[in-house]
Parts: structure tokens; C-alpha cells; sequence
């Protein structure tokens, strides 16, 4: 709905946008790939790099860091790098390793380029000496503070206290003051009576500065804590902040677990606030807002337009251009001599409430009446205070998309105006947490077995907790020297909207030979072209069911629905485990492999987003599971399956190896020791027939889903040189599994905490369908590829030709039938695996066969074209249950990009 008022302007009119609206929000068309087909991927020929949308970026908002991946020897351990525009011109770089080889060479580096860099739509990495910053970041590590500068700002964080950041300066003028985090508690949800629940204020303690880069480029400073109100601490933080050579910008990335009772501690509010000086006279004072597009509220605190007296042509332009007005001397004296009489309006908020709806208002001061400004859709998550002697901006990342969320100006007509971003809103209500029924009866596992027949939900009292999950946000300051005008203010939007990204191409990526099987996209033959077309047609219509369905807000975004219900025309939203996907069947890992095939970058951000959920909130970070994911469900934490095929390393690999992401590398990181959780949780408990004392040295580990979880953590933290017990688990994993007499049609074994063993075991066969759709195929190619381990190829090998094989053919080499088993089209890929390393033509041909017949996902004769009608209505009833499953489509999507990689060259006509 567009605003009512309508009076919404570009940023390209300058100073003449004053109010907000909503313009149609078409999105960008996608910016065609114009790398080359083909890389060497050696460092030597030199690495093409282009901004992941497209284009230059206006506005770096402080820089960016990126990752690039090598062939295996081709880059040595301690290589210098160096940067430069495709025109060849040099740029200051800055670039660390992040993964290693079992050879020692390099694997993946991590680079980053300052604000002070020339604009350019693409750059070439070499081998070299990198330039020098004109203005290098510099950090002072002294007792009780940290201070950082990056030649444009400085910044000074306690490493104890209140404040998680104590001042913010431009020059010698301080632009921010007193940076803390807060959040209000309430302790009951006000179900009967709003507003009745007392609120309590908390605010964020640092507890530990670490400082983690220093710079010339990058320096980063990491800040640990919880929120404490009187004798009570709650709700751990940590918080990233990221400074640029030459930049005014500081990136933030907050993170908070929740570890409170969700019966009676409900967040009414949660967010960082600063203080800002107030210099300039009150006409001099402005509030902006960025609305959707490019639109931008611009007021002033005490507005001198629209009066019944006019100050004169030049003031006016002045105020609402945000530039300093002419001396008052100057002014109409029937404006100056009454200016008194003007009423300051010195508070500002905006407020988010829907994923479709932000509404702006402002008051003179505190007791006394808000008065409405404008409504719109959605806002760009910008605010700033300040005027011609400088000012502070502040923004949030996914915004609406992540809302309630608010942006707050206080007492901007005093000498100190307070400014919040509300990562949860206070006007929205408390967040409520709480378990959505109660139980149903199902007391007993007996009870919950049959409840799972029903609701597919896996129920069990005090299993749906939200203790221990986290979310993560990304914030942007800045210390400007003045107030934006409306073009500069819209590009800055537009870098909290989108955070400029470099990248490798498709080509280079593959070259390297990381992240397993996978190919570029090919459209060389029509068989080849039907099959690039489905991949696009099926990405294209599940992430527009992100935006038709509204799948936003604080804890829901990034994740889809798992199942579509065709009679009420609606994704399975209150069905028990229909609902949320949380993973399953690794969506995750198909969004990222559809991402490095082309390189879109609306692929990239949408599997940005999925991991940035996925990893945090369907995760729990403490607690008694820690280090366990849940199973899908009505809400994200509600099943009580609690398990290691969720929260999944290999899940977050991809964002961490392509952009150096800290948050993203703490978390796998965390789940190196994540086999201790088996301790914890009796996984199989309700079908457990005896007793269960778990002994460490003789856990029951399954081989698929369990092992695979362990085995991707593992391997992160090996490439990554960490912890070497890692190494060593994960090789006798490996070794041990191969030892068992059926390898992995084992289906478990007896697992050793201390070793990562697996004991000597008689023959058996336990195979399901789902052992290996949660990366196990993907951490099985890379194992063999690293090392060249002969048993465990052999092992793996047998597995991927006998569980699409014959009965008889299992019976053969193991001793039974396999019998009736699920997902043969996804379990394609492990025939065609098969086919590939054993130089098999009959295997390679039986893996198109099984691909396109598509058992449990999507046959080569469905028509794949007209799939929805346009516009909001529903989908055609005659179509919509075929591609209504996201599980489906990830399976096909993962078959065919590896049977595409592994044999292509026996695609069938």
C-alpha cells in the first residue's frame, strides 16, 4: 500500500525529499555472468574479482573481506598477495589464510580492502608485495582500553564495564559517546491485559575485549558479556566490531544466546544505544530516515519551512538539504525574532512492526503526545542525527525482513540526543518464546510415537526449550563530518541493505577443487540445458515463496517451509514437523553448490540468510545440548529431536570459506567436540528396548547422519589448523569404519569418546534413506580426494553402488537385502560417484536412469513450466503438491549437480 501522504522523492532530488512513501519495490534484474567459462585457478595467471551484484559499489561502508580458494600445491603457506584494478591500478589488500591442504599449501585466503580504494567494477589478485594504505587502521592496546583508528575515525572500547564502546570521534570531535547494549525483561507475557507486566532494565556488561586483527587494512576487536540488571546477568553477547583502512563506518555483528525461562522471561526489548553530542542550533539539527528504495525522511529538529512567515529562499534550501543555514541576522525578521515560538521536536521514532508496514513519528519531548509523520512499507533500516558540524548514523541490516524492529532519536533538541536500534522493538510486545501446546497427553514415549504418525511432530515434555538458542544481526555506524545529503544518505542505505562483497568467479572457484563434485553451469547440449533449467526454475520459485508467503521476522528468517498442504492452498506452517525446515535433507548445502554452479548473487544472499538462521537459531549454543540442532518443527526449537545432522558444520562452511566470517567460524569451531553430546541425549531412547548407560568408550554412533555431522567439523577445524585431535578423530573414523565388516551398511558402531574409534564389530546391515542426504556424500568425496585412504574408498564405494543395486546384489556382499529403501533419485549422485571413480559406463548410465525416473523427488517428464499462476494467488491445484517440498527439490537439485559433475558426458539425450 503506498503511503497517504505520497509524498516520497528520490535521493536524486537532493534536498527535496522530506517525507516517506512506498514505491513499487521491483526487484534488480540478475546480473549476468561475464567471467570466463574456464580458470586455471593458479595464482600465477592471475584471479579475476568482481563485486558479487555487480557494477562498483558507491559506498564500501567501511571496505570488504572476502575469500578466495587454490589448488591444492599451486600456493604456498606465507604467500604475500597484491591487488589491483582490471585498468592496473594498485589497491592496499590485506589477506590472511583461513584453510590449509594435508600438503601445508594454502587452501583458502581471506582478503580485505579498506574504504580508500579506487572505485572499480573488477580487480585481479596476484602474488606480491600489496600497496600501502594511505591511511592504515591502527590499534593501541593499553590496560583498561582498546583504541582503534582507520585514519578517519577513532574509537575508544573499555575492556571492562557499562559501554561497549566509550567514545567515537571524527577528527578531534567526538561523534558518539557511551555505545551500550540494552534490553528490557518482562516477567509474564501480558496474555490478559496489555502492558500490565513490570519491565525491568538490562544493560549489556563486557566481561572480555579480544582484539583479533589489527590491521593495516582490517582490524577487528571482538567483545564478550551478558545483559545484567542488578545481582542478575542473562542473555551472553558477543559483539565484532570491524574497522576499515580509510573508512568513517564501523560494521558490527551481534550476537545473543537466549538462556532465560520462556514462561516468565520475556524480552520486551533489545538493542544498542549511543549518545550523541548536539552542537549546532536546533534549525541546524536534522533526523533522516531511509525508506524503501532510495526514498529518505529529511527533517529538522526545529523546521523553519512551511510557516506562516517565510525566513527566506536560502534558509529553507539550506535546512532541507541539510546544509547550515544562512547567519539568523540574515533571516526575515519575522521568523528570527519568533524562532522561540517554534516547537523543537527532539524525539524520532520509527517503528517496523510487520515485514510490510513501518510507521514514523515524533514528539517534542518525553510527556508529552506523539504525532504521526508517515507509513510506508519498507524502510532501509537507516537513521542519523546530527548536523553541518556532524552527526551519527546508524543502521541494521535486514531490517524489515528480521522484524519487530524500531530505530529511536531522543532528546535531539537538547545538548545530547540518544539514538537506539531496536533489534526488538519495545512497541511490538514481549517475544514469546513459549512451547505452542501443552502436550496433548503424550506422556509416554508410546504416546509420542503415535503422535509422530500423525503430526510428523516428535514430541516430548521440556524438549521444546528455547534455552541455548542465538540470533546474529549486522549493524553499521558511522561518524560523518555533516549531514548526508539525500543521494549520499541513500548510497549508505543501500550498504546497510546490501554490504558490498567481492568475489571469484564460478570458474576459479571450481578450478580450485574445493567443496567436492560439482561443475559450472552448462547449457552446451539440450539435455544439459533442461536439466540448468530446472535448477533455475526450482531456486526461483522456492525463494519467491519467501517473499508470496511473508516468511520474515526475528526468528524465522532465513529458514522455508518443508511441506506444502494442497487443500487449504497453504505450506504446512501448524503441522507438526511439516512445518519450518530446519535443515532437512540439506537445503543448506543446495542453495550453495546452486551459488558457486552460477554465481547469482540473489542465490548468494538467499543461502547467506538460511545459514545465518540455521546456524544460530535452530542450533542450541548452551545448555544440556548444547552443540545439537532440532528437527524441524511448528517453531524452530519445538521437536524434540535434538541432533548433530542439523547443526551441521558442513552447513556453514561455505559462507565462512567465502567471505572469513568470525561469527560463521565460531560456530563450527564449537562443534569440534560435538561428539560428547552423545553423553548427554540417548538419541534413539523411545525405541530403545533395554537400558541405557552411555560409556564413553562405547557410545552407539550411527555411521550416516552422526558421523558425517562429526566428520564435516572435524575437517573444517583440520583445514583450518586447529585443534589436532580433530585430525586424528576424523582419520580414525575413517579407518575404523572401513575395518567394519560391511563399511558403512554397518549402520552404527561402538564409538570411543577419547579416539574417534569405532570397535571391531560382527557383520550387520542398518541402512536407511537418510544416512547419507546430511552430508555424508559430500564429506566422503573430499575425504578420499585429500586422502587417498584405499579401505575407506573401498568402503565408500560399495556403499554407493549397492544402495540403489539389487537385492541380490546386497545379499551378495553383505548378507541381506538392504530391503525397500527411500530417496533413489537423490541417492543418484552415489551411483554416479561410483561410476566415476571406477571408470564404470554401466553404472554411470544406471545413475541418469535412476536421476530421471525420480523416486521421492521430480520425474523427467514433469512439466516444470507452469508450476504457479503470477501475482499473490495460489498456486494451480493441478501442480502446486508436485514441487511443494523443499526437501524434493534440495535432493534434486544436490543429484543433479554431482551426476552432472561426475558423469555429464553419459547424460542421455
Amino acid at each position: 500500500m503506498i503511503s497517504r501522504r505520497n509524498l516520497l522523492l528520490s535521493a536524486a532530488a537532493v534536498g527535496a525529499a522530506t517525507q516517506l512513501g512506498r514505491p513499487g519495490e521491483a526487484q534488480a534484474a540478475p546480473v549476468e555472468n561475464t567471467w570466463p567459462a574456464t580458470a586455471s585457478g593458479r595464482l600465477d595467471d592471475g584471479v579475476a574479482l568482481k563485486w558479487l551484484e555487480g557494477g562498483a559499489p558507491p559506498q564500501l561502508a567501511g571496505g570488504s573481506t572476502w575469500g578466495v580458494p587454490w589448488p591444492k600445491g599451486t600456493v604456498p603457506k606465507g604467500q604475500a598477495f597484491a591487488l589491483r584494478t582490471a585498468a592496473g591500478q594498485q589497491v592496499p589488500v590485506q589477506s590472511w589464510a583461513t584453510a590449509y591442504w594435508p600438503d601445508g599449501s594454502l587452501k583458502w585466503t581471506a582478503h580485505a580492502l579498506g574504504a580508500d580504494v579506487p572505485p572499480a567494477e573488477q580487480y585481479v589478485l596476484t602474488g606480491g608485495t600489496p600497496a600501502a594504505s594511505a591511511a592504515a587502521v591502527t590499534v593501541r592496546d593499553g590496560r583498561n582500553e582498546v583504541e582503534v583508528s582507520t585514519g578517519v575515525l577513532r574509537c575508544v572500547l573499555p575492556k571492562k564495564g557499562d559501554h561497549v564502546v566509550r567514545a567515537l570521534f571524527r577528527g578531534d570531535r567526538e561523534i558518539a559517546r557511551n555505545g551500550r547494549l540494552v534490553c528490557l525483561r518482562q516477567g509474564e507475557a501480558g496474555d490478559d491485559e496489555v502492558g500490565s507486566a513490570k519491565v525491568e532494565r538490562f544493560t549489556g556488561r563486557v566481561e572480555k575485549l579480544t582484539v583479533e586483527q589489527t590491521g593495516p587494512v582490517r582490524a577487528v576487536v571482538k567483545v564478550e558479556g551478558g545483559h545484567r540488571h542488578g545481582n542478575r546477568t542473562w542473555l551472553p553477547f558477543t559483539l565484532r566490531l570491524y574497522f576499515y583502512a580509510g573508512s568513517d563506518g564501523i560494521r558490527a555483528v551481534h550476537t545473543f544466546v537466549y538462556d532465560g525461562d520462556e514462561t516468565e522471561d520475556f524480552i520486551r526489548g533489545l538493542g544498542i544505544r549511543f549518545e550523541v553530542p548536539m552542537r549546532d542550533e536546533p534549525h541546524d539539527r536534522h533526523v533522516r530516515f531511509a525508506g524503501p528504495g532510495d526514498g529518505v525522511l529529511a527533517e529538522a529538529v526545529r523546521g523553519v519551512t512551511g510557516l506562516r512567515r517565510d525566513p527566506g529562499a536560502a534558509v529553507r534550501q539550506a535546512q532541507v538539504a541539510g546544509r547550515a543555514t544562512p547567519p539568523v541576522a540574515t533571516w526575515d525578521t519575522r521568523v528570527s525574532s519568533r524562532l522561540h515560538l517554534i516547537p523543537t521536536f527532539g524525539d524520532y521514532s520509527l517503528r517496523q512492526v510487520t515485514a510490510d508496514g513501518f510507521q514514523i513519528r515524533k514528539r517534542t519531548e518525553a510527556g508529552h503526545g506523539w504525532i504521526p509523520v508517515d507509513s510506508a512499507g519498507r524502510a532501509g533500516g537507516l537513521g542519523y542525527v546530527g548536523g553541518p558540524g556532524g552527526g551519527f548514523a546508524f543502521g541494521m541490516r535486514n531490517f524489515w525482513q528480521l522484524h519487530p524492529t524500531q530505530l529511536d532519536v531522543r532528546g535531539a533538541a537538547g545538548d545530547t540526543a540518544e539514538v537506539t536500534v531496536w533489534l526488538w522493538s519495545p512497541d511490538a510486545g514481549p517475544m514469546d518464546l513459549r512451547f505452542y501446546h501443552d502436550g496433548l497427553g503424550q506422556d509416554t514415549y508410546a504416546e509420542q510415537l503415535e503422535g509422530l504418525e500423525i503430526t510428523y511432530e516428535d514430541y516430548e515434555p521440556g524438549f521444546g526449550t528455547p534455552y541455548g538458542i542465538a540470533r546474529t544481526t549486522e549493524l553499521l555506524f558511522w561518524a560523518l563530518d555533516a549531514t548526508p545529503p539525500a543521494a549520499r544518505f541513500a548510497e549508505l542505505a543501500q550498504a546497510v541493505r546490501t554490504p558490498p562483497l567481492v568475489v571469484a568467479p564460478p570458474a576459479h572457484l571450481h578450478a580450485a577443487g574445493v567443496f567436492g563434485d560439482w561443475s559450472p553451469v552448462d547449457r552446451s547440449t539440450p539435455a544439459r540445458a533442461r536439466i540448468e533449467d530446472r535448477l533455475d526454475f526450482l531456486f526461483e520459485y522456492h525463494s519467491g515463496q519467501v517473499e508470496q508467503r511473508s516468511w520474515y521476522g526475528f526468528w524465522d528468517y532465513g529458514d522455508v517451509m518443508h511441506s506444502y498442504d494442497p487443500d487449504r492452498h497453504v505450506w504446512r506452517y501448524d503441522v507438526g514437523g511439516y512445518a519450518w525446515d530446519n535443515s532437512e535433507l540439506s537445503t543448506d548445502l543446495w542453495l550453495w553448490y546452486h551459488y558457486l554452479r552460477t554465481g547469482r548473487a540473489e542465490v548468494f544472499r538467499f543461502a547467506e540468510a538460511m545459514t545465518r538462521h540455521t546456524g544460530e537459531v535452530d542450533v542450541y549454543h548452551l545448555g544440556k545440548w548444547q552443540d545439537l540442532g532440532t528437527r524441524h518443527g511448528v517453531q524452530h526449537w519445538a521437536d524434540s529431536a535434538k541432533q548433530l545432522r542439523i547443526s551441521n558444520a558442513g552447513y556453514r562452511r561455505f559462507l565462512y570459506f567465502l567471505t572469513a566470517d568470525e561469527r560463521t567460524g565460531d560456530l563450527m569451531r564449537d562443534l569440534v567436540d560435538a561428539d560428547r553430546t552423545f553423553l548427554a541425549l540417548d538419541l534413539i531412547r523411545k525405541i530403545r528396548t533395554g537400558p541405557y548407560e552411555p560409556d564413553p568408550h562405547a557410545l552407539s554412533v550411527g555411521t550416516g547422519t552422526d558421523w558425517s555431522g562429526l566428520a564435516l567439523a572435524w575437517l573444517t577445524e583440520w583445514e583450518r589448523g586447529g585443534d589436532p585431535v580433530a585430525r586424528e578423530k576424523l582419520l580414525n573414523g575413517m579407518r575404523t569404519i572401513a575395518a567394519m565388516p560391511n563399511g558403512f551398511a554397518q549402520g552404527s558402531g561402538l564409538y570411543d569418546l577419547d579416539n574417534g574409534e569405532f570397535a571391531p564389530a560382527p557383520p550387520a546391515v542398518s541402512v536407511g534413506s537418510l544416512g547419507s542426504v546430511f552430508g555424508l556424500v559430500e564429506v566422503c568425496s573430499e575425504l578420499i580426494a585429500l586422502t587417498g585412504d584405499e579401505a575407506f574408498t573401498r568402503a565408500w564405494l560399495q556403499y554407493c553402488r549397492l544402495y540403489n543395486g539389487t537385492a541380490a546384489e546386497q545379499q551378495a556382499e553383505t548378507g541381506q537385502s538392504w530391503g525397500s529403501l527411500n530417496l533413489r533419485q537423490a541417492h543418484s549422485r552415489l551411483t554416479a560417484y561410483a561410476a566415476a571413480k571406477l571408470g564404470d559406463a554401466a553404472l554411470a548410465a544406471r545413475a541418469w536412469k535412476e536421476f530421471d525416473t525420480g523416486h521421492a523427488g521430480y520425474p523427467k517428464s514433469l512439466a516444470f513450466a507452469s508450476a504457479w499462476v503470477e501475482g499473490p494467488a495460489v498456486l494451480k491445484p493441478v501442480d502446486e503438491a508436485a514441487f511443494a517440498s523443499v526437501n524434493a527439490s534440495a535432493q534434486y537439485g544436490l543429484a543433479a549437480v554431482q551426476c552432472l559433475a561426475l558423469v555429464g558426458d553419459h547424460l542421455p539425450a
